[in-house]
């Protein structure tokens, strides 16, 4: 998957489409997901041009790297589900479903969320 500078979130951060902010740092940007998939559902993206997680983790700086991890807790943290329990999710590549060539990662929570995945019978 290449790097789509058109992308929605390419476009978020430029201020092209709106969003909800949670919380910004110098390299992240952590908003409210518009379909939201949970009670609380935030996206954390870097503001580098990173399609996925692979790509991210052999280009990004080791700041960008500690940021957008920090900004994954932050988000759980800000939005109050942290005490109570989340889940991230990053999805990558077709089979992972990832949808956006722009790494993002989802904090969910605000309800307990079942199992990680269904088991293939």
């Amino acid at each position: 998957m290449s790097y789509d500078p058109e992308n929605i979130f390419a476009k978020i951060l430029e201020g092209s489409i709106p969003s909800t902010e949670i919380d910004q740092t110098e390299t992240t940007y952590t908003f409210a997901d518009i379909n939201p998939q949970a009670a609380t559902h935030a996206l954390v993206i870097p503001k580098g041009a990173y399609t996925d997680l692979t790509d991210f983790a052999e280009k990004a700086s080791d700041k960008e790297l500690a940021d957008w991890v920090r900004g994954l807790a932050q988000a759980a943290k800000t939005t109050g589900v942290a005490e109570a329990g989340y889940r991230v999710i990053v999805n990558i590549g077709d089979n992972g479903h990832q949808e956006v060539p722009h790494l993002h990662g989802h904090v969910l929570g605000g309800h307990a969320l079942g199992p990680m995945l269904t088991k293939r019978g």
